[in-house]
């Protein structure tokens, strides 16, 4: 690829993560995920950082799904560390995607109302926590076998 269109393609991917990470920043704040955080936590000085980390994570993220090819030329690292990498990206984007989806279900109060109605009473936790372990085994059996 030639260094013009090198240039031009790195120039519109930080664009455009700058655009996504707006809305994925406007999502966050409205359905209260980083005020979550930062109350769960007692960091709610931290504020500005948590929304600077979800930015600059969101262009990194657009960044590196563009260029990853690059990125690993140019680092000098052997053919093995792309499987390294795309491990540390899926396990922390699996944790993004199970946040945001905690925060929407707690949002919209559809665990609550889903085991009022079922008549659930104890073990919620427990329930919780076999919902994310049977989509990390079964997102692990998809990609790693092809299931």
């Amino acid at each position: 690829m030639s260094d013009f269109l090198m240039a031009i393609l790195t120039i519109a991917t930080f664009g455009f993560g700058a655009i996504v990470s707006g809305g994925v920043l406007t999502v966050f704040v409205c359905v209260g995920l980083i005020p979550r955080f930062a109350q769960e936590t007692n960091t709610a000085n931290r504020l500005i950082t948590y929304e600077n980390a979800v930015i600059l994570g969101t262009i990194a993220g657009c960044i590196g799904t563009v260029f990853f090819d690059e990125l690993v030329k140019c680092g000098g690292f052997g053919a093995g560390i792309g499987n390294v990498v795309l491990v540390v990206f899926g396990f922390f984007s699996g944790i993004f995607e199970g946040c945001v989806a905690l925060a929407i279900a707690e949002m919209l109060d559809s665990i609550p109302i889903f085991t009022k109605r079922i008549g659930f009473k104890k073990g919620l936790t427990l329930l919780v926590c076999a919902i994310g372990i049977g989509k990390a085994l079964g997102s692990f059996l998809y990609f790693y076998f092809g299931l």
